[in-house]
């Protein structure tokens, strides 16, 4: 079993990356992108794959105490430079501190001062007024450190770099809990050095929040699932993390619950007895029926009633734009959810954004055939019941987003990034030689896979290509 990501992956990755974006550039020459989004997708590349070859080498040594406190350490460290560092680069880029685009970022800063300025009753008035119930926990959220820190966007935003690092400590016990030592270990480095994971510390987005209470609710509830002890807060804590994320996305809350549901249901005998599972369904049933409002029952009805009529005006919206959208559909979603989205490496309007996460998406490219490993052999090896609540979870998710407009939106496939790499650290431990062959088969998928996209979002547009 591998304990460490090797350097025949890491190197043909970057070699991956680079001969990708060498031959989009070539073939596509007039649309190349500016030579800044190509740093932006060349330092991630190379500082991911660097060293997640080196760090998991290297602090295996490490006590797990020691190798908390580094971990926590150099991901706050890093988050807080990439944030200080977008700060002044969206500054000189677009003259403010926020994104291309800003969109709802601006809604939700102006949202977040109004506590400060217009006090606490009037703050709930204009909340319910003009913030839907799936957007009001962040609301909430950014009034708060409002009133606590000021109206300047940095202070906000390097907190959330604490949140975040934490979240890789949590991903360190998910998986050492269900993995052991070596995975843990991996997943969290991986997690660590993700450039998607910097980025949105470095916006007012809620996808950091978001992220971290996704991973707190599974590593708690894992938590109880393991536990020999039953204790009210394993009990507890998972449920109140449900009733806030629905005040941040309806859809991942309801997934969580039907998640946490599954676990209850098909998880190992050996792992949770069977009156642990009638005690635990009983309390969980009990506590939702308690706490879970009219609201928050309407809005998830709304959500599955609509999901046909959304997905297919979101096909309408983006045919406008790309004469190939109509074309998309779940069946063509489907097959491709764990990988997309490609990595954009052709300069079209409005599309900065996306160009400034090109190395982040390819990333999550060739690192998706590792989860799809590491999912294909606990399910042939019947491992699976072992793991049901992240699998479920990570599942769960993917499943809505196919069925769902935004199956190819990196910002809505980040909430479970974390949960992706840990099944990724997973299929590195498996590896052996006779994989190299297909990993390396799996890099060529993805360069043709992105240089097919660059044409589909050229050709699609009107551009001559």
């Amino acid at each position: 079993m591998l304990t460490y990501f090797p350097q025949y992956f890491s190197t043909r990755a970057i070699i991956c990356y680079v001969v990708t974006l060498a031959l989009v550039s070539a073939f596509f020459m007039s649309y190349a992108m500016p030579f800044q989004f190509m740093l932006f997708g060349l330092i991630p590349i190379f500082i991911f794959f660097t060293y997640a070859t080196k760090l998991t080498r290297d602090w295996q040594k490490y006590s797990e105490r020691t190798f908390t406190n580094r971990l926590f350490t150099i991901a706050l460290v890093i988050r807080v430079i990439c944030v200080i560092f977008i700060y002044f680069y969206f500054i000189s880029a677009t003259g403010r501190p926020f994104k291309y685009g800003t969109g709802d970022e601006t809604f939700y800063w102006d949202m977040g001062r109004l506590w400060r300025e217009y006090g606490f009753q009037e703050t709930v008035r204009l909340l319910r007024e003009y913030a839907i119930f799936s957007d009001r926990g962040y609301c909430w959220w950014l009034s708060f450190e409002g009133l606590l820190m000021g109206t300047h966007v940095l202070p906000p935003r390097i907190f959330k770099c604490f949140i975040d690092a934490f979240s890789c400590v949590l991903v360190y016990r998910l998986a050492k809990r269900n993995f052991g030592e070596s995975t843990g270990r991996m997943a969290a480095i991986f997690c660590m050095l993700m450039p998607n994971m910097w980025y949105y510390c470095s916006v007012t987005l809620k996808e950091t929040e978001m992220t971290f209470l996704l991973i707190l609710f599974t590593e708690r509830a894992d938590a109880a699932l393991h536990s020999p002890k039953i204790t009210l807060s394993n009990i507890i804590l998972p449920g109140i993390v449900i009733l806030a994320m629905f005040t941040f996305r309806t859809a991942l809350a309801a997934v969580m619950m039907a998640a946490l549901s599954g676990a209850l249901i098909l998880s190992s005998g050996k792992q949770l007895q069977a009156w642990k599972k009638v005690l635990y369904s009983a309390v969980f049933v009990i506590w939702m029926f308690l706490t879970v409002g009219a609201e928050m029952i309407e809005e998830t009805q709304e959500l599955w009633t609509a999901r046909t009529e959304s997905q297919a005006t979101g096909y309408e919206w983006r045919a406008e734009t790309n004469s190939f959208a109509k074309y998309a559909s779940a069946t063509v979603f489907a097959p491709l959810i764990f990988t997309i989205p490609f990595s954009s490496m052709v300069a079209t309007p409005g599309q900065e954004n996306l160009l400034m996460m090109n190395g982040a998406n390819f990333i999550k490219n060739i690192m998706s055939g590792l989860t799809i490993l590491a999912l294909f052999l606990l399910l042939m090896r019947g491992d699976w019941r072992k793991h049901v609540l992240p699998i479920a979870v990570l599942v769960g998710y993917l499943v809505v987003l196919v069925f769902s407009n935004f199956a190819h939106s990196e910002r809505f496939h980040f909430p479970i990034l974390a949960l992706e790499l840990m099944f990724a650290a997973y299929g590195v431990t498996q590896l052996t030689n006779k994989h190299k062959r297909w990993y390396v088969i799996w890099l060529i998928g993805i360069t043709m896979a992105n240089v097919v996209w660059a044409w589909v979002k050229l050709a699609g547009r009107g551009y001559t290509v």
